[in-house]
């Protein structure tokens, strides 16, 4: 039995798993007892590859075959029992700090004029500042622009990283105010680094300077 790859599902999916445990294509080649240059036809266009070919990737990935076909892409994560002994650990805001610094996709927090709203955004991390983007004349400016000079709105960032393969995880949590840059201000970021899945004219940089932070990890004993 085999199915071809496309490019845009398995092979980013197997890129993406790669990346994240820093393996290069012949470390990953090695774990699974395949040809180096068939992860590279792999990655790179549509190729075929059998079930057994495809559960050692898996595994060398840390993984799943579901998760590697998308299938657990409209899933909510967690849905699986707990581990048998779990530890729930306190972070130091230095660990916060580094969990959160790559930067990738969280959710902000705060009450709009439509009651309490949470928003997930791409956001990047420089020198303590979260930055995000989001339109001009849109919401979520309506909702966090006070009209008041150097009076921001407070406002509560989140990200979360879950391993179900492991039964762990960990969340970040930061508050303080969201300022809301003008055109004269200095940007810490620039469009590249930060760039909206949601697309659009996204022009308007919003900085996030908190006043605490805290975090919270689940592992085994």
């Amino acid at each position: 039995m085999s199915a071809t790859a496309s490019p845009g599902d398995l092979a980013h999916r197997v890129t993406h798993h790669r990346n994240r445990l820093g393996l290069s294509r012949q470390e990953l080649a090695r774990r699974a007892g395949i040809a180096e240059g068939y992860v590279s036809d792999l990655e790179e266009q549509a190729w075929p590859i059998s079930a057994e070919t495809l559960m050692a990737i898996a595994s060398a990935l840390q993984t799943t075959v579901d998760d590697l076909l998308g299938g657990a892409a409209n899933r909510a994560p967690g849905q699986g029992p707990a581990m048998a002994r779990p530890t729930l650990q306190v972070l130091s805001s230095e660990d916060c700090w580094k969990l959160i610094g790559s930067g990738g996709v969280g959710r902000v927090a705060f009450t709009g004029l439509r009651g309490q709203t949470v928003l997930p955004v791409n956001y990047r991390v420089h020198d303590g500042v979260v930055v995000f983007r989001t339109r001009h004349g849109g919401q979520m400016e309506e909702d966090l622009r006070t009209g008041m000079k150097d009076v921001d709105r407070g406002i509560a960032f989140e990200v979360d990283r879950i391993d179900e393969a492991v039964r762990g995880g960990w969340s970040v949590l930061l508050r303080g105010p969201a300022h809301l840059v003008t055109d004269d201000e200095f940007v810490p970021v620039s469009a590249d680094d930060v760039q909206p899945w949601a697309g659009g004219e996204r022009d308007l940089y919003i900085q996030i300077t908190p006043h605490e932070i805290t975090g919270r990890r689940i592992h085994a004993m």
